[in-house]
């Protein structure tokens, strides 16, 4: 986050190397933020809770995405900086607040990974055929090479992502198209059969779908001229998922009708109706590339993120090395390996299902966005604080529907004041 003073372990402007991401590099990074190996999954959660009527959750949460977009656009062109979100709101709100929102994005991202991974590896196994047990083996593989991939820095990272975004929106544009025609208008009903508890209840689990702005605003420091690119590739991203999102469930449930919440793996099932024989290969692709754009973009983030708590005194100083623009943080990267590590080693012997990872991480990111909106309605004017005001009231009413996850954030936070506070009584020791 950026404060009025620096502390001692910012490096100088002069030294930063000019590594920055171009529009097209950092349109393919934010398309993995938000069109992640969520839309694998979730197609099958939401038409659980919502039947047909899922459609219009997913609609709903598109449109009112756009106004969370474009504020974190114009955040980030205005104020560009690793710290992202909580950069924002130190600004507004001071930095205990930004220390706080900082916290609860760094320490969901092993959380939030972890699913995508898992996710990704149910599909692979399923298109391989293999036991359901090497899910948990290609997830780790996907985690490591994410992490190994960022420890070359964004430049590569970047030129990699790029490639598979592309190949991602002609593969499942392929999908939408060979299956539509044998969508059925009978799949539409009954419309909503939980009625609109049913659509809420869908959205709440959606919003993972929706989440990936704010991990994006943690890239705005390192775009060559953020002013000009970050709202051109805001735009991009908006447009690029929302045609894909609407016409990839549209389809699904027109295709596949009941069936739609009742298999894991939907997304499947529809290539397996489009492209017959060559659907599993489809599949394990498809797996593969949304799986790994998406913990990509969020571990890019997230160890930008840490590295900037650690330089303005709210997680321990050595991790601030490689804060600076350009510069690759490898002990944030290190640290955020290691908690994904433990993580998983949690989750997956006690088995936590990806419907509580996703919420989970779902709450965290909603308390993340709603802080960084009502920040943009304090630094932003005229339209732009128009749009936040928006904003923030549509993931006030997300969070809301988070219930009892909100324990989560609220846990984060506990765990982020107490790491905050050792490493400042630690530096106050070494200073005295």
């Amino acid at each position: 986050m950026t404060l009025p003073t620096r502390s001692r372990t910012a490096r100088p402007v002069a030294d930063v190397p000019e590594h920055r991401l171009g529009l097209a590099q950092g349109t393919a990074l934010f398309v993995g933020a938000v069109l992640g190996p969520g839309v694998l999954a979730l197609p099958q959660l939401a038409a659980v809770a919502a039947g047909p009527a899922s459609i219009l959750a997913w609609a709903a949460l598109l449109a009112l995405s756009a106004p969370v977009a474009l504020t974190f656009a114009a955040l980030g062109a205005r104020f560009p900086d690793g710290g992202g979100v909580a950069s924002f709101t130190a600004r507004a709100f001071g930095p205990r607040t930004a220390a706080v929102v900082g916290w609860w994005f760094y320490g969901i991202v092993p959380v939030g990974t972890l699913a995508g991974a898992l996710i990704g590896g149910d599909y692979v196994v399923a298109a391989v055929g293999l036991d359901r047990s090497w899910a948990v083996v290609v997830a780790i593989a996907l985690l490591a090479a994410a992490f190994v991939t960022n420890h070359g820095g964004l430049r590569m990272s970047g030129r990699v992502q790029l490639v598979l975004v592309c190949g991602l929106a002609a593969l499942l544009a392929t999908a939408i198209v060979a299956a539509g025609p044998r969508s059925s208008w009978g799949n539409f009903t009954p419309f909503a059969p939980h009625g609109v508890l049913g659509v809420v209840h869908a959205a709440g689990v959606l919003f993972f779908a929706f989440a990936g702005w704010e991990a994006a605003s943690h890239l705005s420091g390192e775009f060559a001229d953020p002013r000009r690119s970050m709202p051109r590739a805001t735009a991009l991203t908006l447009l690029i998922v929302g045609v894909l999102y609407l016409g990839l469930v549209v389809t699904v449930i027109g295709v596949l009708g009941g069936r739609a919440a009742t298999s894991p793996v939907p997304l499947a099932l529809l290539l397996q109706e489009g492209l017959g024989d060559g659907a599993r290969v489809a599949t394990g692709v498809v797996a593969v590339i949304l799986s790994f754009i998406a913990i990509n973009t969020y571990v890019a983030g997230g160890a930008r993120l840490g590295a900037a708590l650690a330089r303005d005194g709210a997680l321990p100083a050595p991790l601030a090395r490689g804060s600076a623009a350009g510069q690759v943080p490898h002990r944030s990267l290190g640290l955020l390996a290691a908690l994904t590590a433990l993580v998983t080693a949690v989750a997956v012997p006690y088995g936590l299902g990806l419907d509580t990872l996703m919420r989970a991480t779902a709450a965290c990111l909603a308390a993340v966005t709603v802080v960084g909106t009502a920040a943009a309605v304090r630094l932003l004017t005229g339209r732009g604080r128009t749009v936040a005001a928006a904003a923030t009231v549509f993931t006030g009413l997300v969070l809301l529907s988070c219930a009892a996850y909100l324990l989560v954030p609220a846990a984060l936070a506990v765990g982020g004041a107490l790491a905050g506070h050792r490493s400042g009584r630690a530096e106050e020791r070494a200073g005295g």
